[in-house]
């Protein structure tokens, strides 16, 4: 699975130049989820973007995003400020917006990930998910969910077979989904890293809460290139309270490496 531009991921994040600071996106309506679209796909597009601004710092080492109101599908801006470059990284605002109206303010730290150096030490533990063959396929979602994410068709997710238990309408509540997860057409980068971390369904399913979440604040961390192959993907979450959930994620490459890390805080469903 050779990652090419021509892979839907790279067509439905790609942007153009619009003029100075300035570039124009196309957000493609299969990456909804709820009332808009998906953040970690928005995330992406936006990386897209301070990528071609500062293109000899590729890598979105951390990203820290506000979504101000939903986005939709269709024409977008995306507004880039370079205000440091230096000779290992680079700090860059960027805004989306649509039609005038504010949609995401972004505030990122790029560099070359193949560039860093310099000593390890990682006590997180990888998570425990069961051979592929034995977890179930986001294919067998329930319709209604279906539905309501058409996302869920734009990548493979293979569900710990222990926490699935809210699609039948018996959640853990132990506030934890974990899965296996590829794009059918392209291996994984740093990029595509920004749309892993907010795959999975909200958290909150497992604690018998269905229904859209919509996220507030997004930051992610970029630790390394991934391997190819699948990626392991873990969320959590340890507080619920005032109607506000934070949700946890780490994902873990094929090469068994830690290569992203995310926290989020999100509205809660609304129920009844």
């Amino acid at each position: 699975m050779p990652a090419t531009t021509s892979s839907e991921f790279d067509t439905h994040t790609a942007v153009r130049p619009d003029g100075p600071g300035r570039y124009a996106a196309e957000l493609a309506s299969g990456w909804e989820v709820g009332g808009g679209l998906n953040g970690g796909y928005l995330l992406a597009t936006i990386g897209t973007a301070v990528r071609a601004a500062v293109p000899d710092k590729p890598d979105p080492l951390a990203i820290s995003a506000h979504y101000v109101s939903a986005s939709v599908a269709g024409p977008a801006a995306i507004e880039v400020d370079v205000r440091r470059e230096g000779g290992t990284t680079a700090t860059v605002a960027a805004d989306l917006s649509q039609d005038g109206a504010p949609r995401i303010t972004a505030l990122v730290t790029c560099g070359d990930l193949g560039r860093l150096s310099g000593p390890e030490r990682v006590t997180a533990t990888e998570p425990d998910l069961p051979p592929r063959e034995q977890c179930v396929p986001n294919t067998l979602a329930p319709p209604e969910l279906r539905a309501v994410a058409p996302l869920m068709d734009r990548f493979e997710m293979l569900f710990h077979p222990d926490q699935v238990g809210w699609t039948v309408g018996r959640p853990s509540r132990n506030g934890v989904l974990s899965a296996w997860f590829r794009l059918p057409d392209r291996e994984p980068d740093p990029l595509a890293l920004l749309l892993v971390v907010d795959a999975l369904p909200p958290v909150t399913f497992d604690l018998g809460l269905p229904g859209w979440a919509p996220t507030l604040e997004l930051t992610a961390h970029v630790r390394a290139r991934p391997a190819p192959g699948w990626l392991k993907v873990c969320h959590r979450s340890r507080v619920l309270a005032g109607g506000l959930f934070e949700e946890d994620a780490e994902v873990w490459d094929s090469a068994g490496r830690l290569v992203a890390q995310s926290r989020q805080l999100a509205l809660a469903p609304r129920q009844g």
